[in-house]
Parts: C-alpha cells; sequence; structure tokens
C-alpha cells in the first residue's frame, strides 16, 4: 500500500494548545508487557487534565498507561515515521479529523472501530454530536472518537447596536444592514471584521458557503464552488469586509489580526471560532470586554448552517497489537463524565448531553452556550475540503474570498478556482 506523507497544519484551537517541545511521562510499564499501553498525545489543555486522570484508569484497568506527549509539529513528524514504517508502538492516536484524518484512514492507519462503539450503550454513542461524528467516520467506517469540538459564532457589540437602535442580527441581510449603519455612524469604526488571509479565510466562510446552500463539493463528489448559492456567499462574505470592514483591510489576516481589531474596539461584528471567545471576554487582552456579545451566525437562504467540526479526536492504530485495552482507554477517555469535568475546564466536548446539562455550560457566557447549542443541531461537520491535499485546496477554494474581499470579479474567481478544485480532485481519486 502506498504511504504518504503529510504536514499539520494549525487550526483555531490554537489558542488552547500549549506552547513547548517533546516531553514524555511514563505512567509505569514496559513497552513488551501486554498490558501496558502506548498513548501517543499533541500539548493541549485537554491532555494535562488527561494526563492527571491516567492514574484513575490504571487503577480501575490493570493497564498501565505510557504517555508521549509532543507539540504539533513534532507530532507530525512521528506520525510521518512511524505510522508510514506501520509501526506498532503506537496504540492510541490523538489527530485531527479534518486535516490529516482522510489521508490516514485512506492508508489503512486508522483502525475500524464501528463494532467498539456500538458495543457499549450505557457509554452511547449516539450521544456524540452528527457533525463531528460525520468527520470521524470514513467510507461508512468509525475510525475515531472526537474529544474537541469548534463552532464558529458571532461575536458583536452590544454597546453599539444599543446606540444604534439594532438587535442583534438574525440573517445575513440583518448582518449587512446592520454592519453598514454602525460604520456609518461611527467614524473610524468599521463594521465588520474577519480573516481574510486566502487559507486562513477559508474555515470561518465555510459556514456562509453553508448558510446560503453550498458546499466545497456536490453529492458526487465533484467541486462545486462556482453554483449560484457558492458564489452568493462569496459575495456577501467579500461585501461585509470589501463595503463596511476596516479602512485599508489587508488581505493575510489570520485570526489573531482580526480579533485584535475587534478586541481594540475596531469593529462592530466579527465571525470566529467559539473556542476563541476568552480573548475577546477578557479584560487583560480585550478593551470591549464588558460589552462583547454572542449569537448563532445569521441565517442565509437556507438557514443558520455554521461548522461544528471535531479539532482533534482519539483513533486506534491499525497496526497495534493492543486494540482492546486501546478502546478501553478511548472509552474512559471520552467518558460522558469525563466530557463534562474537561468541557467544565473550558474544552469545548462533543457529547449532546454535556451541553445539554446546566453544568456542562456553568462555565460559559450564556449567550455563547446558547449560540453553541444551536449552531451544534444545524451544523456542518466539516469547515474546509475533505480531501487528502488540505493546504492546497484551501488556497485555491480560497482565492475567490480574496477577490471579493478586494472588490473583484468573485464569480469568475470562484469558476476558474472550481476548475483547478476539480483537478485536485481528480488526482486524488486516481
Amino acid at each position: 500500500m502506498k504511504r504518504s506523507v503529510l504536514r499539520l497544519t494549525g487550526l483555531a484551537t490554537a489558542a488552547l494548545v500549549m506552547a513547548g517541545g517533546l516531553a514524555a511521562c511514563s505512567s509505569g510499564g514496559g513497552s513488551g508487557d501486554s498490558d501496558t499501553l502506548r498513548v501517543t498525545l499533541v500539548n493541549h489543555v485537554w491532555t494535562d487534565i488527561i494526563k492527571k486522570k491516567i492514574p484513575e484508569f490504571e487503577k480501575q484497568t490493570g493497564i498501565k498507561v505510557e504517555v508521549a506527549q509532543f507539540g504539533e509539529d513534532q507530532l507530525s513528524d512521528q506520525y510521518n515515521v512511524k505510522l508510514n514504517a506501520g509501526t506498532d508502538d503506537i496504540d492510541v492516536m490523538m489527530y485531527r479529523p479534518l486535516q490529516e484524518g482522510k489521508l490516514f484512514a485512506k492508508n489503512g492507519y486508522m483502525a475500524d472501530l464501528t463494532d467498539k462503539v456500538a458495543s457499549n450503550a450505557d457509554w452511547n454513542w449516539s450521544d456524540f454530536q452528527e457533525g463531528p461524528v460525520n468527520s470521524t467516520t470514513y467510507d461508512g467506517k468509525v475510525v475515531g472518537v472526537p474529544i474537541i469540538t469548534e463552532q464558529e459564532v458571532l461575536y458583536y457589540r452590544k454597546d453599539l447596536l444599543k446606540a444604534a437602535g439594532l438587535e442583534v442580527p438574525k440573517t445575513m441581510d440583518d448582518l449587512l444592514a446592520a454592519a453598514e449603519k454602525i460604520k456609518n455612524d461611527n467614524p473610524g469604526v468599521a463594521g465588520f471584521v474577519a480573516r481574510t488571509g486566502k487559507s486562513a479565510a477559508v474555515t470561518q466562510f465555510s459556514s456562509f458557503l453553508y448558510s446560503y446552500g453550498g458546499d466545497f463539493t456536490d453529492a458526487d463528489g465533484n467541486a462545486s464552488i462556482n453554483t449560484p448559492e457558492a458564489k452568493a456567499a462569496y459575495a456577501t462574505y467579500g461585501k461585509l469586509i470589501h463595503d463596511f470592514g476596516p479602512a485599508n483591510v489587508s488581505t493575510d489576516m489570520s485570526w489573531s489580526e482580526a480579533m485584535a481589531i475587534f478586541t481594540q474596539g475596531g469593529a462592530a461584528f466579527y465571525t470566529e471560532a467559539d473556542s476563541l471567545y476568552k480573548n475577546a471576554t477578557d479584560p487583560s487582552n480585550s478593551k470591549v470586554s464588558d460589552t462583547v456579545g454572542f449569537a448563532p451566525l445569521p441565517a442565509g437562504p437556507a438557514g443558520s448552517k455554521a461548522y461544528n467540526v471535531p479539532s482533534w479526536a482519539l483513533g486506534v492504530n491499525e497496526s497495534s497489537s493492543h486494540q482492546d485495552n486501546a478502546w478501553k482507554f478511548i472509552e474512559w477517555a471520552t467518558s460522558q463524565d469525563m466530557t463534562l469535568e474537561i468541557q467544565q475546564a473550558g474544552v469545548p466536548g462533543a457529547r449532546t448531553s454535556v451541553w445539554d446539562d446546566p453544568d456542562g455550560i456553568s462555565t460559559y457566557p450564556t449567550d455563547l452556550a446558547a449560540a453553541i447549542a444551536a449552531s451544534t443541531k444545524t451544523g456542518v461537520g466539516h469547515d474546509r475540503p475533505l480531501v487528502i491535499k488540505v493546504p492546497e485546496a484551501r488556497e485555491i477554494v480560497g482565492e475567490p474570498i480574496v477577490v471579493a474581499i478586494t472588490g473583484g470579479d468573485s464569480a469568475a474567481s470562484a469558476d476558474s478556482a472550481n476548475k483547478a478544485f476539480q483537478t485536485l480532485l481528480d488526482d486524488e481519486n486516481k
């Protein structure tokens, strides 16, 4: 079987990822012991919490756990080398379904967990949200369990809306009108800000695309970013920034630059991942912390369809000789009680029951929790094209975004981009 090499790139959850280099810890047991489990994790708040709990798992099961923990680039290097070689040194693997999930599954790195997720009614696979589950499923087989999720929501300034006599926008037309009025009434303040970089903007644009009734590919897997729905989404995203965005806005902003404009009082509305909300509500970082509100993404013609994605998941190495014990670990780490505890610590999980539990949202702003709840019910399980060559695909489908932001012919750009994207898809399907 042909093995591919990958390089990981960042997600909005970079705000939650802990900086650091290679680290490792051992909870006992040798790698040759059949009761020893090798778990590979990334530096992340989720990982920090799980590591502290591992002695409980060991006591309950008699299984010794060895944790190998890496920064994102180092994790990429480990997977490049070891999975490509068919190693059995990894049992449980923390991975990103939207970035490398398709590659891993297609190359046979991921064990089929379909029977295992259905084997324990108390653990309750049906409790996991549909969007994230779709992204941890490949060719009808479950290959991962989502552990961390993200949704796109609308950040807004309550003070500016009140001064303008406006309600929180519920539709894209409402958002366009409100952004125009606030910019006209408040010199120096943009009506709207968002990511503008060709690749970086793709994830946040995706929710506009879905809400207008489009997607990156159609039901047959063909490129579909030049449909009337897609062209309308490109035009709206571009208009919001070109007409009502910051003056002289650059076309290379990722979340950090767009967030800075919003938190320094430079914009009324901002669409972004919910996982970054503390950047806007922390008084030490945000000049508008006391007036920030959150709402579901305004609805387009197809409704409000923000992405609801798993930024990280747990899977089992197909080459592992300890797959049953690996599943026991995943089952324990993704239980309802564990998900609740980790979500209370600020890491959004994928279980519906935890979001429905008042304790599960007790540490979140009330309006943000409500916005997330709405997004999880209608959310789409991907925020970029589901392909192997993710970076290349993002550059292609992101080109019409930049054209729209700069006031160009985004419809013509979408036609050109669709041809290039179809070529990429054809190459991958050879």
